[in-house]
């Protein structure tokens, strides 16, 4: 029998958080391919410079949407598994929240087993 407060939990950077995965997954308007890379590279830069590590990264393309978000009806799909602390989780939604190019996201913690 395992005692709960004995099994290894997220490891710690030193001084910092506690270091968790996310997923992390996005949809930007269909904008030219330059524009589309650009906003994806945005976000890639804020996760590094916010001491975060992208593990991989999907990027799923245009597809059609159910319903129509801010007078799109398509959207390119990107989703990136991510290693970092909480407190790079939230600015990361705190900035997907500001910018423009963006019809939704979502940022998930992925189970620990």
């Amino acid at each position: 029998m395992t005692l709960p407060f004995l099994r290894e939990g997220p490891k710690t950077k030193e001084g910092g958080d506690f270091v968790r995965k996310y997923e992390v997954i996005f949809i930007v308007k269909p904008l030219e391919e330059e524009a589309t890379n650009a906003v994806i590279e945005k976000f890639s830069k804020l996760i590094a410079a916010n001491g975060g590590t992208i593990d991989k990264e999907d990027r799923w393309g245009k597809k059609r949407l159910a319903y129509e978000i801010k007078d799109c009806t398509e959207g390119y799909y990107c989703l990136f598994n991510v290693t970092c602390e909480p407190a790079c989780v939230a600015e990361c939604d705190r900035v997907m929240k500001i910018t423009d190019e963006l019809l939704k996201h979502m940022i998930v913690r992925e189970d620990e087993t």
